[in-house]
């Protein structure tokens, strides 16, 4: 299979798809920078080696966050940033997740309501914290928007340490071993946090109406939705390593819809992918769409211009970064290590993580490349 078969299908499919459909600027825009990426047209940049004068050309890449051939680097450099920041403490992965029945409404309040689910689901991992263990926690939370077929499935992975600091800062209170916070009561504030934000754009005229429920009694029967069935929250504790723990983490951070190496194949007719099918004990299973239906869902997460889809709460927010994550380290008698990235540049970060000298030249083998500065 080709190296970018996304970018295969956007040059065969795109241009009709976008007659054909309606596009906001956002997702017009990453749809062309995935179309460009490392081609002709992004432009490019030459190297030249400084022994043998052997010259090759790298075109640029898009640097768009939707788009899946740019994100490895991105996230190794996250990974390292926050390995720094993480406390060396056990760790819980708690998932909060929309109900099925606000799609229609996500679908046109993109940013409204994914700001509701990160506010509401640190309101309720906050509340029974301090509830329930009475200690002031923090959490490492991402936006997560697809299912595994590409379907619209808002959700955040929440990366939350198994504990906290006691509310007079004097000693680090862990959890106990066979539970962190009672499930029940999370799913239960976090269920009632969201129908209250919401409700409360419906009032104040924030909220947009889909068209199905224009002629219904929308507060009346979201009530009666949010009520009917009851909201599942998953925690689990996990057995890996704080470091481990970020890595796993960061393959979620800069993951776009789907990657690449999922596509099977690209025809004129069909697209074929992998995916887990979690209803079905995970097993790995392939699905086909037609070209334009396989866009159609990879448009629906395109996230709105400056959106942070990734956020820190608590001790780990940027504001306690220098006093609570400190008195953190203090507390549990561990040194806060420095980023081992910094200060280096792409091609010196490259060899770091691969061991490949990427400046040696590949003709003769003893020069290395410079970047190409033709005269003024």
């Amino acid at each position: 299979m080709e190296k970018n078969p996304i970018q295969t299908l956007f040059l065969r499919h795109g241009e009709a798809f976008r007659r054909d459909n309606r596009l906001s600027a956002v997702q017009l825009k990453a749809m062309q920078a995935i179309e460009k990426c490392a081609t002709e047209r992004s432009g490019f940049h030459s190297f030249i080696c400084d022994s043998c004068g052997h010259t090759e050309i790298a075109y640029n890449s898009c640097r768009n966050r939707h788009c899946p051939h740019c994100q490895w680097l991105k996230q190794e450099i996250w990974v390292d940033k926050v390995k720094s920041q993480l406390l060396p403490v056990k760790y819980v992965h708690i998932v909060f997740t929309l109900p099925e029945f606000l799609n229609e409404f996500v679908l046109i309040n993109h940013k409204l309501i994914y700001n509701i689910l990160f506010e509401a689901s640190w309101h309720a991992l906050h509340k029974c914290a301090s509830s329930y263990l009475g200690v002031q926690t923090g959490a490492l939370s991402v936006l997560h928007t697809w299912g595994q077929n590409l379907s619209l499935h808002p959700h955040v992975h929440m990366l939350v340490p198994a504990g906290g600091m006691d509310t007079d800062a004097m000693q680090w209170i862990a959890s106990p071993k066979k539970f962190f916070l009672p499930v029940r009561a999370l799913s239960k504030i976090f269920r009632a946090r969201v129908m209250f934000l919401l409700l409360n754009a419906l009032f104040n005229k924030l909220l947009k109406i889909p068209e199905s429920w224009k002629d219904r009694k929308v507060a009346e029967e979201l009530k009666i939705l949010f009520k009917e069935k009851e909201w599942v929250v998953h925690s689990e504790k996990t057995r890996l390593s704080p470091a481990k723990v970020i890595e796993y983490l960061g393959r979620y951070i800069q993951r776009v819809a789907i990657s690449n190496h999922r596509v099977e194949s690209v025809d004129d007719d069909k697209v074929c992918f992998s995916y887990k099918d979690y209803a079905d004990k995970g097993k790995r299973k392939r699905m086909e769409l037609a070209p334009v239906e396989f866009i159609r869902r990879f448009m629906l997460h395109i996230l709105p211009e400056h959106f942070c889809k990734v956020r820190y709460y608590g001790i780990f927010s940027i504001r306690n970064r220098n006093s609570k994550l400190i008195q953190c380290f203090a507390l549990i008698d561990k040194m806060q290590l420095p980023p081992r990235f910094t200060g280096l540049n792409t091609i010196q970060i490259l060899e770091l993580l691969t061991g490949i000298d990427y400046s040696l030249c590949p003709c003769c083998k003893t020069g290395h490349m410079q970047r190409y500065k033709p005269p003024e």
